[in-house]
């Protein structure tokens, strides 16, 4: 198994590991997250001409899209990878999962602060950049956002793995239709999916972290009130007259499971016993895992699992275990972050 190595960056200004206690406060992204504020649609429109035919204008006078409108979601997403991230060439199939870039920015930028505070401090205080940086991302899905993302914000090589094998394809295609991809991410198919790490983790390998957004609900009809109360919130966060328009929408998409926003299958939304059982046997399986992996890190969408698996975690015997909070406008997620061996520090 290869080693660890110990970055030492030089000094850096965008990517100074400044402390997010503010941000979290106001409820902001954060500080190194491009993606603050209002989304700047002339910059995005240039970046991507065919977002103009899905921009719209609110009550305000300000340009926005149908967020109930899941093409032009996907279209929103497209233009944000082309501006923010350099990938000109992105695209899911219908009904795969279009996650909202920000959030997932946040979560790789908190993971970078991480790894500075702990297995790769140096002088500078910044996060490490480069290739020597090897990020595991479980369930990438079509999308490959977290690698996409990492790669392009530090430069850190990642392998994406997911069951699906639509995802899989998907993945693969567009990291080799972007040049910037295409030497940084490798995409592998889980061909069991009752295991996480094996079959993905291979005897020679290290991984400096994991990452992973584990499919939250225990079932389709849990998934279907999310989004139903997901859609009641948009609406009702706009004027009368944008709400019409997406009411219209809605109605010509159909029933709600084809009105899903973001998308999403089956695989990537819903799993048998649902969150916590998903990362119930992520925890124990890392276990077997540990001198491969820096550290083990996922999102916990659901603040009363958190409790449970600190508990089987210190089970397990885990040296160390953190809890990120992140904040994102009104949303407030976190990230479990444990780590079976520090003789590195």
């Amino acid at each position: 198994m290869t080693s660890k190595p110990m970055t030492r960056n030089p000094a850096n200004s965008k990517h100074r590991n400044r402390s997010p206690a503010t941000a979290k406060k106001l409820g902001q992204l954060h500080p190194r997250n491009p993606h603050q504020g209002r989304y700047d649609f002339s910059v995005l429109t240039r970046a991507l001409p065919e977002l103009a035919d899905h921009t719209i204008t609110n009550p305000k006078g300000e340009s926005t899209i149908n967020f109930s409108d899941h093409q032009a979601v996907r279209v929103l997403n497209k233009a944000l990878l082309a501006n923010y991230y350099g990938v000109k060439f992105w695209d899911i199939p219908e009904g795969y999962l279009c996650p909202p870039i920000p959030g997932r920015a946040d979560y790789i930028h908190y993971i970078a602060d991480l790894l500075a505070q702990t297995t790769h401090v140096n002088a500078d205080n910044t996060p490490p950049t480069g290739k020597e940086i090897h990020a595991l991302d479980i369930g990438t899905g079509a999308s490959a956002i977290y690698p996409i993302v990492g790669s392009q914000s530090y430069g850190w090589r990642f392998t994406a793995s997911d069951i699906d094998p639509i995802s899989v394809n998907t993945a693969a295609l567009i990291c080799e239709a972007n040049p910037k991809l295409k030497s940084a991410v490798k995409v592998k198919l889980q061909p069991e999916p009752k295991f996480i790490f094996k079959n993905i983790i291979g005897r020679q390998d290290y991984f400096d972290v994991v990452v992973c957004n584990p499919p939250f609900h225990a079932s389709l009809e849990e998934a279907m009130e999310a989004n139903s109360r997901k859609q009641h919130n948009l609406q009702r966060h706009r004027g009368k007259n944008e709400s019409e328009q997406i009411s219209r929408s809605s109605t010509k998409s159909g029933n709600a499971a084809q009105n899903l926003n973001f998308g999403g299958q089956h695989k990537e939304l819903w799993s048998e016993g649902g969150e916590i059982a998903f990362l119930t046997k992520m925890a124990k399986e890392s276990q077997s895992f540990a001198e491969h992996v820096g550290w083990f890190t996922t999102l916990v969408s659901k603040s009363e699992n958190v409790k449970p698996l600190q508990l089987l975690l210190k089970q397990l015997n885990v040296a160390q275990m953190r809890i990120i909070e992140m904040s994102q406008g009104q949303k407030s997620t976190r990230v479990l972050a444990w780590r079976f061996d520090t003789d590195e520090e």
